[in-house]
């Protein structure tokens, strides 16, 4: 659903670019941390929560992840109304500020060998920090994209997707180095921190960009504001609001499964720095697709190629985890961290235009922000924790639990075609 006002205003391509440049450094923050706290969760675990069982720490630790998530949505209220009523620029500098100082939390905290029980308290203080900012960072990232381009919106908007491939290729070399090169003593020393030290450093530079850049032209032309765009949106468009979380759910699922496929690789007795190396290839693959599928989507539209992948995902998820439990192959797992990245960019790209269409401009990044954390809170938020929990008791959890998301995002999909005519 587009603003009134947008037909009249002119596609710059080198405006839509820099927007581009600006949103993407806070989206790279974000998922880079995301991404580093869970690779980094074995060493975590025993340093944070030393005095329980070594399997019940690392599950306590990807708890973390949960927690962070558990205040998104407020985030998202927050936020995403102040980004409707102030503007895309101001809610951007302010949710890349909150996230770098998250980071700093998390990379300086003492362990529990220095303070104690505020060792781990401190820990879920930052992972909270960030929750509430990453909570508007979608919305109003993929808001200022879209809404700087008249044209390709697809295109566009699937950077967001881009850049996330792009932290997880950072995050995955990160933890190659780490745990390919440097010997365990050292990691659990200090060097687990260097990664999250490394994430601080793009948080300046983030700032310094979106300090500089101009708001969005269709929020510009809008001539009416939403006095309380969170009630608008739960009193108007609810129905919208639960579609699009259901769409987001195999998305994010898809981020998690990869993230966790490290610790999986560890449980089956594969070399540490194996999962590190395919979420390399799999950032890679995330980060050089994901601009290719959105211009396709430009041109056929979002939901044929999101159910096309979600289908295509629920059938060979389960053959390729069996591969891998039963040839216990680094390249069997790397070629199915190739796949899942495949597959992830192929239903995650389109995601971003598909839920701006859904919101009128005067409550849209409430609107996606409510989806987008509704979907990752409720499906994603305590994957990382459940996977941990339930693949001792059977090897094939990742598979089933992607394909319980897949089929409810399949369903908010037919959903959006049929009732919202959704392309």
């Amino acid at each position: 659903m587009s603003s009134p006002s947008a037909t009249s205003i002119q596609h710059d391509p080198r405006r839509a670019r820099k927007a581009v440049i600006s949103a993407s450094m806070g989206n790279i923050l974000e998922w880079y941390d995301i991404i580093v706290y869970s690779f980094m969760a074995p060493v975590i675990s025993g340093l944070f929560f030393p005095n329980e069982d070594p399997a019940v720490a690392l599950i306590t630790t990807y708890l973390g992840v949960g927690v962070s998530y558990l205040i998104r949505p407020v985030g998202a209220v927050v936020l995403g109304s102040y980004s409707d009523r102030h503007g895309r620029k101001a809610a951007l500098t302010l949710t890349i500020g909150l996230m770098t100082v998250g980071v700093a939390v998390i990379a300086f905290s003492p362990t529990y060998a220095t303070i104690g029980i505020f060792a781990p308290v401190l820990l879920m203080l930052g992972r909270l920090i960030q929750g509430f900012s990453a909570g508007g960072e979608f919305g109003t990232a993929t808001t200022f994209m879209t809404e700087n381009a008249q044209e390709r919106k697809a295109y566009y908007a699937s950077w967001q997707v881009a850049t996330q491939g792009g932290a997880m290729m950072l995050a995955g070399l990160t933890g190659w180095i780490i745990f390919g090169l440097v010997d365990t003593a050292l990691i659990e020393a200090w060097v687990w921190r260097v990664p999250f030290i490394l994430g601080i450093l793009i948080g300046p530079i983030g700032l310094w960009i979106r300090a500089h850049m101009d708001d969005t032209p269709e929020f510009a032309a809008a001539t009416e504001r939403e006095h309380s765009p969170v009630r608008a949106v739960f009193g108007q468009h609810f129905g919208r609001v639960l579609t699009a979380a259901m769409c987001v759910g195999l998305a994010t699922m898809s981020v998690y499964l990869i993230t966790y496929l490290p610790s999986f690789a560890m449980k089956l007795g594969l070399p540490d720095w194996s999962g590190y190396v395919g979420a390399l290839l799999a950032g890679i693959v995330a980060l050089t697709l994901s601009p290719v599928i959105g211009s396709w989507a430009d041109r056929v539209g979002q939901t044929r190629i999101m159910l096309g992948a979600a289908v295509i995902g629920i059938v060979v998820i389960i053959p390729l985890l069996l591969l891998i439990i039963h040839t216990r192959s680094t390249v069997v797992l790397l070629l199915t961290e190739v796949v899942v990245g495949t597959l992830m960019a192929s239903y995650f790209a389109p995601l971003p235009s598909l839920m701006t269409q859904m919101f009128p401009v005067q409550v849209r990044t409430s609107g996606m922000a409510l989806s987008y954390n509704i979907g990752v809170t409720a499906m994603g938020s305590f994957a990382p924790a459940i996977l941990a929990a339930w693949v001792s008791v059977t090897l094939l959890a990742p598979a089933l639990y992607y394909i319980l998301i897949g089929v409810i995002s399949i369903i908010g999909l037919l959903i959006a075609r049929r009732v919202y005519d959704q392309p």
